[in-house]
């Protein structure tokens, strides 16, 4: 028996498994992609398609169900190759990010509209409320629906569908039959290694090893390298170990090769992560990407335009200073010879090393870089055809699925097989206490997996009441970034004691999971000893060395590429995954993909760190701060450091045993360390009778931080000593400052509370200075995006955890922002032409929950010291008694 139905316009008859899911059938049985994997509860929106006009989650919709229907997916939503008026309104407005969840918002957006016509700000929230995006892009959703509506009454508006592109994937590269005999990065660097892959043309190859100073004490490590081939074709590609998902590193880095190339955007093409073509990479993470891996880029691309002037000039017998570059061409003075790069480099293979000082192009005059421009491959997102690691497949693939245990810490005693190598097409793959299964279907691996009867040994383990008693009670030593730290300059204790105003407090955050959109994936293919894994990791060169050592294998036989990916924000470090695959495959003797449940992405990630603070501080009688101690517990010691003219202060972190596996999350330490280090800032005003602006601006030398500041708050009608007017009852003002990975932010919060207490943020203006805009648009989306992921762990969300179990292990449990949570948002930008470019993925985040913090206190008097602020939607410790009543605004 089959089930027969419709899918974007043609009639297909598919195998009836019984109790399969439309989600299995589009992607398995039909190779459709643009349905996504995401949550397989229904509770994210990353699988919604047409069924009729009727949006559904494919995930939780039986196949049976819709047997004989049309069924929709975003690959069908243009017609006759002119694009749907939700696929142009999202490309016009750049409401998306990695993209990952991008279809599912469009095909949800056309029932809308199908359905009402134009729909405000509280009806597209209400109708749109089951689809998430992590990348947090819900101001620009907004206004891509309203987008989408104006272009439904005007078809005439409406585009053709682009070229598919593959961004950064020039072709054969990641194909094993394609591979360098010795990876880039360990070779000589020279015509033989560069020329064994690429056509004919010029390679320029930069490297620093340098951090440009002006950016500590925010940036960290050294400069990349890097380099760049003109192809005798008329192509560009730029090479860089960073990887992209969702940040518009490509598009930024594609701007800046241009820019120093003199050609077009669209004619760079930038390959990311790829472990035998690109420069070797320490990690996308920490805001890297623009201050250390496009001063090299920029570096190869400039040094590539003097060359190739050069060798004009020699043909021309004109001096070099005389011709100019533009377009792809090199020309003469007035009207003079002219000759495109392409054909100066017919029949050339050469590779030349460029000072990393080579002169670039300032800021100032940039024509490329600075300018608006779209993002690289969104045509591909809107259509459906951009693949992500979830989505590939190889010939002979099988699907894979690995044993855990029921809690962190447990121990497998025994394991009984039997029951699961017995089901059809099952094969279990043993290998110690590595325990998997392997099948060509992936709903029979998971079934196979719960079929083994395991027995464990577990131990009791704390729960999140006993959390604060259990970090304290068990410090740890720690090592590199999470060893001890201790900075102090003056005399603290003195001050501390002397100073005729003392306040001390203690601040906390909970444990908060990343969800990624796309759960880790990994694709895994042995062939004659050599190993390729596709796979969403932000450290590929780290995922080489690991999967060697484990494996038992010479690290040039290790080959990792990574496709744009489904977010990760900081919680995609390492091989955990593609090392599972690996092993599958080797044992299994065929490539093997594992993708991770919802569940599995909870429980065995890893969190941002719980974070314990206390702080005492003292001040003079004009209010002038003597004294200040700030000691972390747990979540370390990155933002620790304050940007305020204090002399006498101390500022320590203790490493603990944590509970719960915990790693890097966007912004690290800097979010708790900002929240309580601001929070207790706006206390010691309150504590001296002063104006929370006037008081920050008192205690600052920075002009950059006081600039954003002053930005931030101007936009509330904030003045120094004169706090907002006007207010109505209930409602309040706050503001918070941030310096970190070079960048300087300011948030400023409205927020209403209602007389039950309930809270309801109003307003976030966030002000950021990250030096030179390389890319203004991507760089708004990336400081919104942040802004509204910064609400998220500000107000509500927190793991649940008891016994090594986490409790809320679940998008129906676990809450992210959605589109009902968008206050009104609003960026300003402050460009510093003469700065360099820092990254502004992390730094916007730290300053939210600080100054949301403050606009509670500033409208009820409650002061929150705990992260999430207000995890069930009212203020905590709001008093009964005034219930219903309304609010005298401090």
């Amino acid at each position: 028996m089959g089930i027969d139905i419709i899918v974007n316009g043609a009639a297909v008859t598919v195998p009836d498994r019984g109790g399969q899911s439309l989600l299995d059938v589009l992607r398995g049985d039909l190779g459709i992609t643009g349905p996504k994997l995401g949550c397989g509860e229904g509770a994210c929106g990353a699988c919604t398609v047409l069924v009729g006009r009727r949006a559904v989650t494919a995930c939780s919709t039986p196949a049976a169900e819709v047997a004989g229907q049309r069924i929709t997916t975003v690959e069908g939503l243009a017609e006759d190759g002119i694009l749907h008026p939700v696929q142009q309104a999202w490309l016009e407005t750049g409401a998306l990010q990695c993209g990952y969840c991008t279809p599912g918002w469009l095909t949800a957006t056309a029932a809308l509209l199908g359905r009402i016509a134009d729909p405000d700000d509280a009806r597209i929230a209400a109708e749109l409320a089951g689809n998430v995006c992590r990348c947090c892009t819900y101001p620009r959703i907004m206004r891509a629906v309203h987008r989408a509506a104006e272009l439904m009454e005007h078809p005439e508006l409406l585009g053709p569908v682009p070229p598919q592109a593959s961004p950064g994937v020039p072709a054969g590269y990641g194909h094993p039959s394609a591979l360098p005999s010795v990876p880039w990065d360990q070779s000589g660097k020279d015509e033989q290694s560069f020329f064994e892959l690429l056509g004919d043309g010029l390679v320029t190859v930069a490297a620093t090893g340098a951090a440009p100073a002006s950016l500590a004490p925010g940036g960290w490590g050294a400069s990349d390298d890097a380099w760049v081939h003109v192809g005798a074709d008329g192509a560009i590609t730029a090479f860089t170990g960073k990887v992209e998902a969702g940040q518009g590193t490509r598009s930024a880095l594609a701007l800046l090769v241009a820019q120093e190339l003199a050609v077009p955007p669209a004619s760079v093409r930038v390959v990311m992560g790829q472990t035998d073509v690109s420069p070797f990479d320490i990690g996308t993470f920490g805001s890297r990407s623009m201050p250390y891996a496009a001063p090299p880029l920029r570096a190869a691309a400039a040094g590539a335009r003097v060359l190739l002037r050069e060798a004009a000039a020699q043909r021309f017998g004109l001096p070099a200073a005389d011709l100019t570059t533009a377009d792809g061409l090199v020309a003469g003075p007035d009207g003079g010879p002219a000759i495109g790069y392409g054909e100066l480099l017919t029949g050339v293979r050469r590779v030349e090393r460029v000072p990393a000082d080579v002169p670039v192009t300032e800021p100032g005059t940039w024509h490329a870089a600075g300018r608006p421009a779209r993002a690289v491959g969104g045509a591909d997102v809107v259509t459906g055809a951009k693949r992500f690691p979830a989505d590939l497949t190889i010939d002979g693939m099988l699907h894979g699925c690995v044993l855990r245990p029921p809690a962190f810490g447990a121990v497998l005693r025994s394991a009984d097989t039997t029951a699961a190598g017995a089901l059809p097409a099952v094969t279990v793959i043993r290998d110690g206490d590595f325990i998997g299964v392997v099948s060509p279907d992936r709903a029979a691996v998971r079934q196979a997996i719960e079929a083994v009867d395991a027995a464990w040994d577990t131990a009791p383990q704390p729960g999140s009441q006993e959390l604060a008693a259990y970090l304290h009670a068990h410090p740890v030593a720690g090592e590199g970034w999470s060893a001890p730290f201790l900075q102090e300059a003056g005399d603290v204790d003195a001050a501390l004691a002397a100073g005729p105003l003392r306040l001390s407090a203690h601040y906390a955050t909970a444990y908060i999971a990343h969800v990624p959109l796309e759960p880790r994936s990994a694709l895994a293919s042995w062939d004659n000893g050599q190993l390729t894994v596709w796979t969403g990791s932000s450290t590929p060169f780290r995922a080489r060395r690991e999967l060697a050592a484990a494996l038992n294998v010479p690290e040039a036989s290790v080959h990792v590429i990574v496709p744009d990916y489904g977010g990760g924000f900081g919680g995609k470090h390492g091989s955990v995954v593609a090392l599972e695959a690996a092993r599958l495959a080797r044992g299994a003797g065929q490539p093997v993909q594992v993708q991770w449940s919802r569940r599995e992405e909870f429980h065995w990630g890893y969190l941002r760190p719980a974070a314990l603070i206390e702080v005492h501080s003292s001040a003079d009688r004009t209010g002038a701060i003597t004294g200040w101690s700030c000691t972390n517990v747990n979540s370390g010691q990155i933002g620790l450091l304050g940007p305020y003219r204090i002399a006498h202060q101390r500022v320590a972190y203790q490493p603990a045993d944590s509970p719960l596996p915990q790693g890097s999350y966007r912004a690290l330490a800097a979010t708790a360390n900002n929240f309580a280090r601001e929070s207790h800032l706006d206390e010691l005003a309150a504590h001296v009778g002063a104006d929370p602006l006037e008081y920050r601006l008192r205690h600052l030398d920075d002009e950059r931080l006081t600039a954003v500041l002053l930005a931030a708050a101007d936009r509330l009608s904030w003045r120094p000593g004169a706090p907002p007017a006007g207010l109505a009852e209930g409602t309040g003002a706050g503001i918070a400052v941030g310096f970190e990975k070079g960048g300087r932010v300011a948030t400023a919060a409205e927020v209403r509370i209602d007389g039950d207490g309930a809270l309801h943020v109003l307003r976030l203006v966030t002000a950021f200075d990250c030096g030179a805009v390389v890319h203004p648009d991507n760089l708004t989306n990336q400081i919104e995006g942040a802004v509204m992921m910064g609400l998220g762990g500000a107000l509500f969300e927190a793991i649940e955890f008891a016994g090594g179990r986490i409790l809320n292990a679940s998008m129906a449990q676990y809450r992210v922002p959605r589109l009902s949570d968008l206050p009104a948002v609003e960026v300003i930008l402050l460009d510093q032409p003469g700065e360099p470019s820092a990254g502004g993925g992390e730094t916007p985040i730290i300053a939210v929950a600080p100054a949301i913090a403050n606009a509670i206190f500033a409208g009820c008097g409650i002061r929150l010291r705990s992260m999430p602020l207000a995890p069930r939607g009212r203020v905590p410790g709001w008093p009964a008694s005034l219930a219903g009543q309304p609010i005298a605004r401090k």
